[in-house]
C-alpha cells in the first residue's frame, strides 16, 4: 500500500500581500519556514519512501526544510505546480478584481464556470495533478510518499479522491500552508485518513 503525505508549500511573501502567484514564484516568509520546519519534525519519524514537489521555487524550498538532513530522493514534477493564472500572476487580489471582476467571481464562487486569461482551467489543473498520482503508483509499489504542492492542485486532488465535480472545489477544509493531509491508496482507491491538519503549527504557536 501506497501513503500519501500531501503539504502545501510554507507561506511566501506574495500571500501576505495577497497576490496571486500561480507558476510565478516569491520567497518564503519566516513564518513559511518555520512551519515548514515543524511540518517535518512531525514527519521525522515516518520513512518516507520519496519527496515528489512542484518544481516551483517555494515548494522546492518547503520541501528541503522538511526532509531536513534525511536520505530520502526528492523527485521534481512540473503537473505540481500551482494552477497557470496567466495576466494575474503578481498582481493582488484587490486589482485582479477590478479588472477582471466577471472571472474572478467565477475563480471563488463558481470554479466549473472559471475561464482563464491565458492560464488554466481548473479542470486541466486536476488532469495534470491526477498524472502525478499515477506517475507514483507506477514507480511505487508501497510506500510513505510526501507531495509538496499548492492550494489548488491540493483541492484538485480533493475533488479526485472524494468523486466531487468542480463546483465544489472550494468545499471544506481551507489548505493552510504546510497542513497535513494524510491518503491512503489501495486496490479499491483511495481514503483520506486526515484532511488538512496543523496541529504541527497550533503546538508551536505559528498561527
Amino acid at each position: 500500500m501506497i501513503t500519501l503525505y500531501i503539504t502545501r508549500h510554507g507561506e511566501t511573501e506574495w500571500n501576505t500581500e495577497k497576490r496571486m502567484q500561480g507558476w510565478l514564484d516569491s520567497n518564503l516568509t519566516e513564518s513559511g519556514i518555520n512551519n515548514a520546519v515543524s511540518l517535518g519534525e512531525r514527519l521525522k519519524d515516518t520513512e518516507l519512501t520519496a519527496i515528489y514537489s512542484s518544481t516551483s521555487g517555494r515548494t522546492k524550498a518547503t520541501a528541503s526544510l522538511i526532509r531536513g538532513d534525511r536520505d530520502i530522493p526528492v523527485i521534481y514534477d512540473e503537473n505540481l505546480r500551482e494552477i497557470k493564472l496567466g495576466q494575474w500572476e503578481g498582481k493582488t487580489h484587490s486589482l485582479i478584481k477590478e479588472l477582471y471582476q466577471t472571472e474572478f467571481d467565477a475563480f471563488w464562487n463558481a470554479p466549473h464556470q472559471y475561464t482563464s486569461v491565458e492560464g488554466e482551467t481548473f479542470e486541466q489543473t486536476r488532469a495534470r495533478a491526477i498524472r502525478v498520482l499515477e506517475r507514483i503508483k507506477s514507480e511505487h509499489e508501497s510506500g510513505n510518499i510526501l507531495i509538496v504542492t499548492h492550494s489548488v492542485v491540493i483541492k484538485c486532488l480533493y475533488s479526485y479522491f472524494k468523486n466531487l465535480r468542480i463546483e465544489a472545489l472550494w468545499d471544506p477544509p481551507y489548505i493552510h500552508d504546510t497542513s497535513l493531509t494524510i491518503v491512503e491508496t489501495n486496490e479499491n482507491g483511495f481514503k483520506l485518513i486526515l484532511e488538512g491538519d496543523t496541529t504541527h503549527l497550533k503546538s508551536m504557536n505559528f498561527i
